[in-house]
């Protein structure tokens, strides 16, 4: 595989014209049409694609942006929200598929949803890196007023409940983690986290409900419903359709 660096200019150029896809997934106007996730040999061509970028042929890596980028960046900016800051992420996403293709296993999983788990990661941890950056613009406004002691107890307890939640995650399967971090971390439907990772609505469920299970179990939670006990600030909360 030849050196990122020397394909940076056939990377960036399409990335210029990136429209943001409008809600409810539709392609924006000009944008090259996304692969239609239900067929086979369109997602054996995306993950064809991916073996020769791995081998360098930039070409089929110019072909396999035109294919996915409405998808992958309408995925981002609905995380991270600002358009500017949705393209460099975009723009990101595609240097680490790039950079990682001869990883990528079409044994185990969809071309596609491994470029959109990606894509999703690098706009978390775009998300989280602006919010880090706020806290600390006010930490000094922050540490010069009195907190209440129960203030106080319920942030810890808050801090430990969320840490928790993060270990309970690493007892999930690899399917299962990925659908709860898409619905629940995420904020997608269940109908949105099917379409993502090119699975029956009720197989997605099937798996969110089942990983849920698992996290109550590894948290020692009772057998309440969906959701309870896990705590609305790690974005456990109850979901929707």
């Amino acid at each position: 595989m030849v050196s990122w660096e020397k394909s940076w200019h056939a990377l960036t150029k399409p990335l210029r014209w990136i429209a943001p896809v409008p809600s409810g997934g539709s392609t924006p106007e000009g944008a090259v049409p996304s692969p239609d996730d239900s067929s086979a040999s369109a997602a054996a061509e995306l993950a064809h694609l991916i073996h020769q970028s791995s081998l360098g042929d930039q070409s089929a890596f110019a072909e396999l942006y035109d294919a996915t980028s409405a998808r992958i960046y309408g995925l981002v900016l609905r995380v991270v929200r600002d358009p500017a800051q949705s393209e460099e992420v975009a723009q990101e996403a595609y240097l680490e598929i790039w950079r990682n293709s001869a990883r990528f296993d079409p044994s185990k999983g969809n071309a596609l949803s491994w470029m959109m788990t990606l894509a999703h990661r690098r706009a978390v941890d775009r998300v989280r890196s602006a919010e880090a950056s706020s806290r600390r613009d006010t930490a000094y406004q922050s540490s010069t007023q009195p907190i209440a002691h129960d203030v106080t107890a319920e942030t810890v307890t808050t801090r430990l409940e969320a840490r928790r939640v993060r270990q309970a995650l690493k007892a999930l399967t690899a399917v299962q983690r990925q659908a709860i971090e898409l619905a629940y971390f995420g904020g997608y439907t269940h109908t949105e986290v099917a379409s993502m990772l090119d699975l029956p609505v009720g197989t997605a469920k099937t798996r969110i409900r089942d990983g849920l299970i698992r996290l109550r179990d590894a948290m020692g939670v009772g057998s309440a419903g969906p959701g309870i006990g896990l705590g609305p600030e790690i974005g456990l909360g109850s979901h929707h359709e």
